[in-house]
């Protein structure tokens, strides 16, 4: 595989992992004290880990690190977006659109050098 396409796929299972450790106890443990909430989170962390590192280290022998940022941000809302809406019950908001676009702005200013636009 790719390492531009192992490293979206390590990082976007990592970011499912991150996802949940850092909000599912929003909804499963609002009634455990935060320390509860906390040690948990932080071993569903561990996870995350074992994927985030090596897909950065990854990503890293053919991307910059601005790049990787970028890419974890679109990845991010990419999981977060229907993690809020699915699993939180959260509405989905226009807002979310826009910014959404302006990452994707971003994504365009960090990789146009790859696509030969700089």
């Amino acid at each position: 595989m790719h390492p531009i396409g192992l490293s979206i796929l390590l990082l976007s299972l990592s970011n499912v992992f991150m996802t949940f450790a850092w909000y599912a106890h929003l909804k499963e443990l609002n009634q455990k004290p935060w320390i509860v909430a906390a040690l948990i989170s932080w071993g569903i962390a561990f996870f995350e880990y074992m994927l985030q590192v090596p897909g950065n280290r990854i990503g890293f022998t053919v991307l910059s690190v601005a790049q990787l940022k970028i890419l974890q941000e679109v990845i991010t809302l990419s999981v977060f977006v229907p993690f809020a809406y699915f699993y939180l019950k959260e509405p989905l908001k226009i807002d979310y659109l826009w910014a959404a676009l302006c990452i994707l702005g971003a994504v365009y200013f960090v990789f146009r050098s790859k696509v030969g636009a700089a």
